[in-house]
């Protein structure tokens, strides 16, 4: 049965001790559903849990108001262990108005907690959710904990004498719900005074009127008899240090800037706007301190050839942009290729084809990445696995685009771009090195003249005595002079495969999670990984005999790979599209790899790995 408040007096409430907790706001995109769920994230990771993240928007700008198009979402798992993943479903949804009630509730566990904001649901509001009655008052909704709150009416009674006006009153009553969440799950409420402050400084009258509104939702849960318990999620052990929550955009960009420093190079960003990468020119703009310069192009062409002529000119380029604008970039990516520039090309995917899902999740650009430029035309390729490690492997994409004098590009999705999770800040004196050399002595100069790596010399231009060709067409082997013989050709296209196949000696040992052979290998790449994480360890505790390997490196493969996919009986590969990296480890190494895939715009689930596992064994 929904409950309502019989009474103002507070009574003893029972406290419950939980080792995870999943959670989900929603609402309409105007209900400020992201900013409530990430206000709840910070208040997480002060209490000491690890957490993962999962926004979800919605893909129209600015859908009608009530429709099911424009419901927006934030979920978070909370817990007192190591967290993998955002949660497969939410043990407590919160529902702004019926869209979000009915888009949502049919991930709700089946003993979850559901909070509605009852004032959402007049006759208009459920029509456009496609409702024919109202759920709140025809039994359907009785098998959860149900509890209906009149969060709007409560919102705007709290702030009748605030002198805002009836629209910015309205956009308060998030903070009602978060403030009921915090009550809910034992969070202190000064710390989140302090942030409302610090957020809205610069409009101390609203700032006011949310933690006003924060403050009554908080007692509303504390006073009003219709929670029957507050549930405890204690911290979690983790390793000491400094830690602060992080996007995987955010720790991409502070990434290439970080490997720019170790590189001792500059570094420049040449971007265009696109959904979901955009944020990674807004971050890297705030580093101009740190010998950053970024460029907002006109377009995606322009965005990319800018960066061929920063690297030419001796700093690091860089551009990011999701499947349609790495599309528009694939000649000068050729180009950069041919010239042997060291490039990043950030590529966080998205679904597609064409405009797709903009603002949905994918792994559908690994065969664009591997071939999507005319020509032989080999780029190394590496992919992030979590939103905290893109800090990493954008750091080790700038150590090989300046080592191997070659444009890299690093895979990313929209999932890690917009997901959170705790990050241990490293001290920038243990990050091993790898400093940049230009070349300035002309003696013997030839462009095209290589070390150990199989990389030509990076020369700036204006070099006494080094001026050199830069273009498209075709250059001798030696000199950097255009060339159409048909031998030289060959080689150069073979000199820049085998260039890509060097990194092979750069990456270490390969790591498995578990034995290096036995019955079932579960193959993933980019953020799959927590999920698949997830299912290896809960397969292990069934007694299966799982091991888990996931691949940072796609262009090349890692050298010891073969030998450990022939070690097992089965290799299975999860991954976010019809079956990409499967045909290319059929390929490489002919093993009987098979895949479990999913394109709906969302992450697996731990369970869908699992179950998928245990129908094949």
């Amino acid at each position: 049965m929904a409950t309502q408040a019989t009474s103002a007096t507070p009574s003893a409430r029972a406290v419950r001790e939980a080792e995870s907790i999943v959670i989900r706001f929603c609402g309409d995109s105007g209900d400020g559903m992201q900013l409530t769920g990430g206000e709840f994230t910070k208040a997480s990771a002060i209490a000491g849990n690890d957490l993962a993240t999962l926004p979800d928007f919605p893909a129209e700008i600015r859908a009608p108001a009530g429709t099911l198009a424009g419901v927006s979402g934030f979920q978070l798992q909370f817990a007192s262990r190591e967290v993998y993943t955002p949660g497969d479903q939410p043990d407590v949804l919160v529902a702004m108005n019926p869209a979000a009630l009915k888009t949502n509730l049919p991930d709700l566990s089946e003993d979850g907690t559901l909070i509605v904001n009852s004032a959402a649901f007049t006759k208009p509001n459920l029509v456009k959710a496609g409702y024919s009655d109202n759920p709140l008052e025809n039994g359907s909704l009785d098998r959860y904990k149900f509890y209906k709150v009149d969060i709007t009416g409560l919102t705007k009674e709290c702030l009748k004498d605030s002198g805002l006006n009836s629209k910015a009153i309205d956009r308060c009553k998030n903070f009602f719900a978060l403030g009921m969440s915090f009550w809910m799950f034992d969070r202190p409420v000064e710390p989140q005074i302090k942030s409302i402050r610090d957020k809205f400084g610069k409009k101390p009258e609203l700032a006011e009127a949310n933690i006003q509104v924060f403050k009554a939702g908080y007692h509303y849960g504390e006073t009003a008899e219709i929670f029957s318990e507050t549930i405890h999620v204690k911290a979690a052990a983790i390793q000491p240090g400094t830690y602060r929550n992080i996007m995987g955009n955010t720790a991409t960009a502070v990434g290439l800037v970080t490997g720019c420093r170790l590189a001792n190079v500059p570094l420049f960003y040449g971007g265009y706007p696109i959904t979901p990468a955009s944020s990674v020119l807004h971050d890297l703009a705030k580093y101009r301190a740190y010998d950053v310069t970024t460029f907002q192009a006109e377009d995606e062409i322009a965005a990319m050839a800018s960066t061929v002529g920063a690297a030419f000119g001796g700093a690091l380029g860089v551009t990011a942009s999701s499947g349609p604008g790495i599309a528009l970039k694939g000649e000068a990516m050729g180009l950069a290729a041919s010239l042997e520039l060291p490039i990043v090309i950030v590529n966080v995917q998205r679904g597609g084809p064409s405009t797709g899902l903009p603002t949905k999740t994918e792994q559908s650009d690994l065969m664009q990445a591997m071939y999507g430029r005319n020509g032989e035309c080999p780029i190394p390729i590496l992919a992030a696995m979590t939103p905290a490690e893109c800090f990493e492997a954008a750091i080790e994409a700038v150590r090989i685009a300046t080592r191997y004098m070659t444009p890299v590009l690093l895979l990313t999705d929209g999932y890690l771009a917009n997901g959170a999770e705790p990050w241990r800040l490293p001290k920038l004196e243990d990050l091993p090195k790898f400093p940049v050399t230009y070349r300035t002595d002309p003696e013997n100069y030839h462009v095209y003249e290589r070390n150990e790596h199989l990389a030509r010399a990076w020369v700036k231009p204006g070099t006494p005595g080094l001026a050199h060709r830069v273009g498209g067409l075709e250059k001798d082997k030696v000199t950097g002079n255009v060339s159409y013989d048909p031998e030289n050709h060959e080689y150069m296209c073979k000199i820049r495969q085998a260039k890509v196949d060097k990194i092979k000696e750069d990456m270490g040992q390969l790591h498995v999670n578990g034995k290096r052979t036995g019955d079932i290998l579960l193959v993933g790449w980019g953020s799959t990984y927590g999920s698949i994480a997830k299912a290896t360890e809960t397969l292990r505790t069934q007694g299966k005999d799982v091991s888990h390997c996931h691949l940072r490196w796609i262009n090349p493969f890692h050298k010891e790979l073969g030998d450990v996919l022939r070690g097992f009986k089965r290799v299975i590969v999860p991954e976010m599209n019809l079956g990409q990296l499967v045909k290319l480890l059929r390929a490489e190494f002919l093993v009987d790899a098979k895949g479990l895939n999913k394109i709906q715009g969302k992450p697996f689930k731990v369970s869908e790995i699992v179950n998928f596992v245990n129908a094949e064994a």
